[in-house]
């Protein structure tokens, strides 16, 4: 695993793409403080640069580097969630300004798996998180289903978890700073 996350880090650093396996499915990636390669994946997705990208932290510390103010109720909500939860973030920091969407939010994750706590706190900066499809097309549920044109676009592939079946997208919750909650996906 530690030759893998070596790998993603120098791609990253380079501003390249990478395609890994997430907490929930497989993902395109890219530096998120980066503007120039959160770009290379809109463009790769060929998606509308005006619908927003989730970003993924390591942990509590690094989210709160990249929320103006990460209200109360998140802590409870990442705590009892069933299965991987982004929370949408009123006033985001330290990002790609291309990341953030036309209200002020940003879409953030804290990774719950090994691989990418492991990537992103090695890497000390949020990697972006999208699903690995072109837009419009279902998202895939194993590294079998995805599209070719995904796979030549990124820059590198990681070499782990390729035969898991994925289960699901993550659920989405929009979470205002006057803590107004608001279900995006379940």
């Amino acid at each position: 695993m530690t030759e893998e996350i070596n790998k993603c880090i120098e791609v990253l650093e380079s501003g390249g793409l990478i395609l890994y396996p997430t907490d929930t499915v497989w993902g395109i990636g890219c530096d998120a403080t980066n503007e120039e390669a959160v770009q290379k994946v809109f463009q790769l997705k060929q998606r509308d640069d005006s619908k927003a990208l989730i970003c993924l932290v390591a942990n509590d510390a690094m989210l709160e580097k990249h929320v103006e103010k990460v209200p109360e109720l998140a802590y409870d909500l990442m705590d009892l969630a069933t299965k991987p939860t982004t929370i949408i973030y009123d006033k985001p920091r330290g990002v790609a300004k291309n990341l953030i969407a036309s209200d002020n939010t940003l879409a953030i994750r804290v990774a719950s798996d090994k691989f990418c706590t492991y990537l992103i706190g090695k890497f000390k900066k949020p990697i972006v998180s999208t699903s690995a499809n072109i837009s419009g097309v279902n998202t895939p549920k194993s590294f079998q289903n995805i599209d070719e044109a995904i796979l030549k676009g990124v820059d590198y592939v990681v070499n782990l978890h390729r035969e898991k079946q994925n289960s699901s997208a993550s659920s989405i919750i929009r979470l205002s700073n006057d803590n107004t909650v608001k279900i995006i996906r379940e």
